[in-house]
């Protein structure tokens, strides 16, 4: 009996190859249908176009982009694929008329590509055309249909069709032949870029000008025709002329472009800068530049942060130099010698811990530390200064007192909360020019480390007197970067929200530059606390400024780190610093952090907490940790005659006739250079001749005894001998300090010897104690 065999088992071998076929087509399209290298492309906070960098394979074709201007659409529509919303990836019609028309011509005159066919030609990297490669386009098509829409499958095209040239893509050619994006493009502009993909080596901008004008004019015909356009448009689109020359693309922020393609190579990034601000800043840079350069300054950078979000509003990472001085650096990440950028943080941290009050004095004497002399900049002393006066006017000898005092590796301990990358080193490897420039730090981190400082204050009045644990976060360049503070919590994160504040009010009250002195007496001005910085050998010069919205950050000088005369920060970087902050909106100054405070009374003449002896009180607010500072030292009780001009005791006086006084009374040294600053300043009287109490400190010359001639003899090699100076006092342990013709020397204890190489002539010996006690002794020196 016949047995009948199942249809599909009868034709499985063709089942078989339909479904290999069907396998084929479903997986025929490549999963990424374009894997050319793209450009590096950079926007701001608002999308416009601030940067891009050329592509590895030399051409400039931006990154995929979704979004294709409505014009454009319209136009490469009508003009390549009237159909191709009604195709499904291959117009059956048109295929049959260019057949027609090619063999009736004998030639190939007119194709039937649709825009989906040419995408795939572009993503197969224009192969040869034969019949073969005709149908497998025609296939991949219609799965490209499959796979997304008529919108996608028009960007891809949009952004992988050849403009002419090394330009491919809408994004890039809308840049490069009209200087604008795609989406800013009039109809006259969209036409001229939709004929371009239809023969891009023979016609685009600069070539064969005539033949693209009237593939341009045919187009914009047609969209009148079809109603695209209106008559109007149309005739003001025919009188617009074509580009004649690439444009160069936008390079707003060149330095950022550079750090960004570093991670993002080939990726377009959206940026958190601001463009406004970023022109305006670029061309405060310029001016600067151009004046600083006469001075062979040559290169600037500059950093602006949102200190609420945290972002970057302005980058710039160096001048507009040329290459034969690092125009191509960016400084902002490199580390330079800090100067005096670092001294707001020591002020702080001695806030914070409780070792001064801000108008705390400290003294400004001439002063050696071993082997190393600061001076203050001006080579002058004032004695004594207020703490806060002392940051104000940036001065190395209280700051570097105060260092000592402080302790180097409590310092150093706070630094390292603040994470100063560049600070690596132990604190004995910088010693105490720490806080002068010994030590190298970054803009970025610096910037970084003052914007955290001013949000402390900000989020501690906001957020009911708690602090963010991670305040001292990295800012970020990119827009949608998310910058998480942590959480709240009661505990400070590095300083307390009083000593940053009263840090803030002491940077706000330094003078600044010429033009902006008087900045106090106009009810526009704005309050900025603001520091400078200049490094050893004038080879850096720092401004960081700060109000509650903004950190603004100015480097200048030499990438190579050569010093020039002038290099200072006040001079260079503080007027960058101005003219930026003149353009950026005012901001309100922070609020007092009350629940951080307490008010005390305070001396007016000292800074310290008030004694009992203190004549002139101040009712202050200042940090809690503050109300552990030792009262004033400076007032003492005194016991003097009724006339107030000597000191008296019992031992020559009658009790009835003493009269007990306090008085502000400063150690010697420091007094010397006071009563020149302040002549107000009462010195104590001496006592009366026949009140010197017994046990009187006396100090005397051992060498030389009298008025004499010295002769100097000179070694072999001709270098003069040191004279050695001897004194010897009642109390060894008594300090004692050195001054030869009125300049200081230095400084003994002990033992009380002082070598010194005096030119020849006659000098002025004088030795003064930290009691006051003075001697002095005429030399005359010669040499043999």
């Amino acid at each position: 009996m016949y047995k009948k065999v199942p249809f599909i088992k009868k034709y499985k071998f063709q089942f078989l190859l339909i479904f290999v076929l069907l396998l084929w087509y479903a997986f025929s399209l490549p999963k990424q249908l374009f894997k050319v290298p793209t450009a590096t492309v950079i926007t701001s906070s608002d999308g416009s176009l601030i940067g891009a960098s050329i592509a590895s394979d030399g051409q400039w074709r931006f990154p995929q982009n979704d979004q294709v201007s409505t014009k454009f659409k319209t136009c490469i529509v009508q003009f390549e694929d009237a159909y191709f919303y009604k195709h499904i990836g291959f117009n059956p019609v048109a295929i049959f008329k260019a057949m027609l028309q090619n063999f009736r011509s004998g030639k190939i005159k007119r194709g039937a590509s649709t825009i989906t066919q040419q995408t795939i030609r572009l993503s197969r990297n224009h192969k040869k055309r034969t019949y073969l490669e005709k149908i497998k386009e025609l296939i991949l098509a219609t799965r490209l249909e499959l796979r997304y829409s008529k919108a996608k499958i028009l960007s891809l095209y949009a952004s992988n069709a050849p403009f002419g040239g090394n330009v491919v893509g809408l994004d890039a050619a809308s840049w490069r032949y009209f200087n604008r994006s795609a989406s800013d493009l009039s109809w006259a502009e969209a036409a001229t870029l939709a004929v371009l993909p239809n023969a891009p080596s023979l016609i685009y901008p600069g070539k064969n000008q005539q033949k693209l004008l009237k593939k341009r004019n045919r187009l914009l015909k047609k969209l009148l025709l079809k109603k695209k356009i209106d008559s109007l448009t149309y005739h003001l689109a025919l009188v617009e002329k074509l580009p004649t020359k690439p444009f160069a693309l936008p390079q707003i922020a060149p330095h950022l472009l550079q750090k960004i393609r570093i991670k993002n190579k080939g990726k377009r990034m959206q940026t958190s800068i601001d463009k406004h601000y970023q022109k305006l800043a670029n061309r405060v840079v310029k001016n600067h530049y151009n004046i600083l350069k006469q001075n062979e300054i040559h290169n600037v950078a500059v950093l602006i942060l949102d200190i609420k979000t945290r972002k970057v509003l302005t980058y710039i990472g160096n001048s507009s130099t040329d290459k034969a001085h690092q125009k191509d650096v960016d400084v902002i990440d490199k580390p330079r010698s800090t100067g005096s950028i670092l001294k707001p943080f020591l002020y702080a941290a001695m806030l914070d811990s409780g070792e001064i009050l801000p108008n705390t004095l400290v003294a400004d004497v001439p002063s050696q530390f071993g082997s190393y002399h600061p001076e203050n900049f001006n080579k002058e002393y004032d004695g004594a200064v207020p703490a806060s006066s002392a940051l104000a006017r940036s001065l190395n000898v209280p700051v570097v007192r105060m260092l000592q005092s402080f302790g180097l590796d409590r310092f150093y301990h706070y630094l390292n909360d603040l994470h100063l990358k560049d600070i690596k080193y132990n604190a004995n490897h910088y010693g105490l020019s720490l806080i002068l420039g010994g030590a190298e730090s970054n803009l970025w981190d610096l910037c970084k480390s003052y914007a955290a400082m001013a949000a402390t204050v900000t989020h501690y009045t906001e957020k009911s007197s708690r602090y963010y644990d991670k305040e001292y976060c990295e800012p970020s360049v990119l827009k949608d970067e998310n910058i998480s503070f942590g959480k709240l919590s009661s505990e400070k994160t590095v300083f307390d929200a009083a000593s940053i504040y009263l840090t803030l009010e002491s940077m706000k009250k330094a003078n600044r530059p010429q033009g902006n002195e008087n900045w106090e007496f106009f009810d526009t001005s704005k309050q900025i606390a603001w520091k400078t910085g200049t490094s050893f050998g004038f080879r850096d010069a720092w401004s960081i400024g700060i109000t509650k919205d903004y950190v603004v950050g100015v480097w200048v000088g030499n990438a190579d780190g050569e010093g020039r005369p002038g290099l200072v920060g006040l001079q260079t970087a503080a007027p960058i610093l101005f003219d930026i902050f003149d353009f950026l909106p005012a901001s309100n100054w922070f609020e007092k952090p009350y629940d951080e405070m307490q008010e005390i009374d305070v001396c007016t003449e000292s800074g310290y907490r008030a004694s009992s002896y203190c004549t002139n009180i101040n009712k202050k607010f200042v940090q809690i940790s503050g109300l552990k500072t030792k009262p004033c030292p400076y007032h003492k009780l005194v016991h003097l005659n009724v006339s107030k001009t000597f000191q008296i005791n019992s031992s020559c006086e009658s009790v009835a006739e003493i009269i007990h006084t306090p008085w502000f009374i400063l150690p010697p040294l420091m007094e010397r250079f006071y009563k020149r600053k302040h002549p107000f300043y009462k010195s104590l009287p001496s006592f009366r001749e026949d009140c010197i109490p017994n046990g009187a400190n006396t100090m005397a010359f051992l060498y030389p005894k009298e008025t004499a001639t010295i002769f100097l003899p000179k070694d072999f090699d001709g270098k003069v001998n040191e004279l050695i100076l001897k004194v010897a006092h009642s109390k060894p342990a008594t300090r004692i300090f050195w001054y030869v013709d009125q300049t200081f020397i230095g400084s003994t204890k002990e033992i009380h010897e002082m070598a010194i190489v005096p030119k020849k002539g006659k000098h002025l010996l004088t030795v003064v104690d930290e009691f006051g006690t003075e001697i002095k002794k005429w030399i005359t020196i010669l040499e043999r």
